[in-house]
């Protein structure tokens, strides 16, 4: 059995989120291969996350890329809003539809809805966003014009949106650019990157390897964690899914642990030696989503809470060993005394800095007031 150390297997990590070394990806091809960029709470900060993993980029892209359908926004893992290209966001929206929580007596009782309902309201949201993208307060309009959905109204426009995402879920809508600072709405279907959803049988095997070559070497915690707790796919599901990819994915031992990489990255998987390379990333980042908070080989428990609170993350060789900030052009990060190097802290805020001036609710950077704090 091949094996290897936390330490090299996290410089592996890096190198598949583009973090180190930094490459000429496109934003879709990053979003990509991170399978999914939460963008919910801040969409800047997101973008800020995806500048940060390419050589060259401009404020705009994932804009550009979404109005382009090369990027889909969407609701996604825990009823947020996620960033993934149309084929990743087919097989994850698939296994979070499997769900069927429009079935469940609560909904069928508060929405006086009932599951059999769900075809012809679909069929009317899609046949209403055929035309063009709408604001929810239009498609609210649209569906309630027919006397069977005119009670919906409020549930369209509810800022909690909940009852939009089981649509979503199901591939009957994607979140447009705002249209004057308002939620709006579009199809999928005009979109010519849309694969539609697989089955679940499909969906399952896609989104485990998804997540074994971005986010391994990889656990069945791991797993359940993203897909379970994420997702809220059946856990009795998610072994088979793992059996189904046979040998696509082999048993590793990290640190004496066993853990599943993809048959494809094993050669990389193994070169990879340990780098201390320092990295200043922003809240929420896949970095520490993917294997969640808990993770301790990744993020500390004394700074769990800080980072579970939205700090700003500085890494080093994959561990999050401090925080930042970014104020009237400073960056400032909180590290303690001989984790990193200074003058790679410097030169990491000073490009962080850089990238994010202009980003509205990243804050205004200037690189050269960049100053790390111990």
């Amino acid at each position: 059995m091949l094996t290897s150390t936390w330490s090299d297997a996290l410089t592996w990590r890096l190198a598949r989120h583009h973090l180190d070394p930094v490459g000429p990806a496109s934003v879709a091809e990053v979003v990509g291969d991170l399978v999914a960029v939460a963008a919910q709470l801040d969409p800047a900060v997101a973008e800020l996350g995806l500048r940060l993993r390419r050589r060259a980029s401009e404020p705009g892209d994932v804009g550009r890329a979404v109005a382009e359908g090369t990027l889909v926004r969407t609701f996604a893992f825990r009823g947020a809003v996620h960033l993934m290209t149309p084929a990743s966001a087919a097989t994850h929206l698939a296994l979070r539809a499997s769900s069927r929580m429009w079935e469940r007596p609560s909904w069928r009782s508060f929405y006086r809805l009932e599951p059999s309902a769900w075809p012809a309201l679909r069929a009317a949201v899609r046949e209403a966003l055929a035309g063009g993208p709408l604001t929810r307060t239009e498609l609210a309009s649209a569906i309630t014009a027919s006397p069977r959905f005119a009670h919906l109204g409020p549930a369209f426009t509810d800022p909690a949106v909940t009852f939009l995402k089981p649509l979503a879920w199901q591939g009957d809508l994607s979140i447009a650019p705002s249209r004057d600072g308002q939620l709006t709405l579009q199809s999928l279907e005009g979109n010519p990157a849309w694969p539609g959803l697989p089955t679940l049988d499909d969906a399952g095997p896609r989104a485990v390897e998804a997540y074994v070559r971005a986010y391994g070497p990889a656990s069945p915690d791991n797993l359940r964690y993203w897909l379970v707790e994420g997702l809220g796919v059946r856990r009795a599901l998610v072994p088979g899914w793992v059996d189904a990819l046979g040998d696509r994915l082999l048993t590793v031992e990290v640190d004496g642990e066993p853990r599943l990489v993809h048959r494809d990255d094993v050669d990389a998987f193994a070169a990879a030696r340990a780098h201390p390379v320092v990295r200043l990333l922003p809240k929420y980042d896949p970095w520490v989503l993917g294997p969640g908070t808990a993770d301790v080989r990744v993020v500390p428990p004394d700074l769990r809470q800080d980072v579970s609170r939205g700090a700003h993350l500085v890494v080093a060789g994959g561990v999050v060993v401090g925080t930042w900030t970014l104020a009237r052009g400073e960056v400032v990060a909180t590290v303690p005394d001989g984790v990193v190097a200074r003058e790679d802290l410097g030169a990491e805020a000073a490009r962080v800095a850089a990238l994010a001036e202009g980003l509205v609710g990243a804050g205004a950077g200037r690189a050269g007031r960049a100053r790390p704090r111990g």
